[in-house]
């Protein structure tokens, strides 16, 4: 996020580049950057005649190039957007040549979402060397909770950190996905609120109470009725609670256990950053390693490998979800 802060006031400062290169896995901030040079490169009276959008599904690397190569109409530049450009990854070598030559009158911008460029290519060391290539990768889960504070800072809006985790459970580590999430709160509430568990369940329609956070906290206390309870509403509402994630992420929860058990510093500071998790939840993984001493764990992390083959089809005899589900909790409790 640092460095899409300097992109922006470099911008603004007027230190702009011929070519800006954005790729990489994560869209969200290659999205932003797009539409912060759309509305902001050129006054509205001269984006008529200088602003050009194309997008990757419909043009060659030559009609970017020669677009790229026209002079601006009664402005000091032209921008050029290329939306999608990860379509052309075929033929992005192509635009070598430009790079290496860049016309000083033309803004071209290039959005190659979800793609890399192989930094050893000479397209990539001459849009280093003439304009700027942004990478923009994808979040850790420990890494989302300090950029939604700092989205939600923006808002003037706080979050519990239960809520950010019940984000981070249901939508994964798509910012774009979360964004939208918290634009629609951001409506809602005044400024200076704080997003609450309960809020997240009344307006993005999360389950406060059966989901996969709280899921792996019944297991983590050795709550046995909770747990059961939870995996019974997953096995009722199946499209919303995919069996795949909630293994994959009960696997990861006895992973972080088992580093918490070998850690001889155990600081909640340090367990938290070793585990990353918010320090807010270290409290749950003390609980949870008093109740699953290291052997068992080892145990378990083994048991849910063999549930991870099953959940996704192999040698399971058609069992359904449900089923492995109860399978998975009888063997952590076993």
């Amino acid at each position: 996020m640092d460095e899409v802060v300097k992109i922006v006031n470099d911008i603004k400062a007027g230190n702009i580049k011929p070519v800006y290169f954005l790729m990489g896995e994560e869209p969200y901030y290659i999205d932003k950057l797009t539409e912060y040079m759309e509305a902001n490169l050129l006054s509205e009276e001269e984006k008529g005649f200088n602003q050009t959008v194309l997008y990757g599904r419909d043009v060659t690397i030559d009609d970017i190039v020669s677009t790229a190569k026209r002079y601006p109409m009664m402005a000091e530049r032209q921008v050029v957007i290329v939306r999608e450009a990860q379509e052309l990854s075929r033929s992005i070598d192509k635009l070598e040549t430009y790079a290496e030559n860049p016309m000083p009158t033309t803004v071209l911008v290039i959005a190659y979402k979800y793609k890399t460029l192989d930094k050893r290519k000479k397209l990539v060391k001459f849009l280093d060397k003439k304009g700027l290539v942004y990478e923009s990768k994808k979040l850790y889960e420990n890494q989302v909770g300090d950029w939604l504070k700092r989205v939600l800072a923006g808002k003037k809006l706080n979050i519990e950190p239960k809520a950010a985790a019940m984000l981070v459970d249901f939508l994964g580590t798509d910012l774009s996905k979360i964004a939208n999430e918290l634009d629609k709160l951001a409506i809602i509430l005044p400024q200076g609120s704080t997003i609450t568990p309960e809020l997240i369940e009344e307006n993005i329609g999360f389950s406060k109470d059966f989901n996969v956070f709280e899921l792996r906290k019944a297991i983590g206390e050795r709550n046995v009725k909770k747990a059961y309870q939870i995996a019974q509403y997953f096995a009722d509402n199946p499209k919303d609670n995919p069996l795949v994630l909630t293994v994959g992420q009960t696997f990861g929860f006895f992973v972080q256990l088992l580093k918490y058990h070998g850690l001889k510093d155990r600081n909640p500071k340090n367990v938290a950053s070793a585990l990353g998790i918010n320090p807010f939840f270290v409290k749950e993984y003390d609980v949870a390693i008093k109740n699953y001493p290291m052997k068992k764990v080892s145990q378990i992390v083994a048991s849910l490998r063999d549930i991870d083959v099953k959940s996704k089809g192999v040698g399971a005899n058609g069992l359904p979800p449900g089923d492995l589900m109860k399978e998975m909790l009888a063997k952590i409790f076993g």
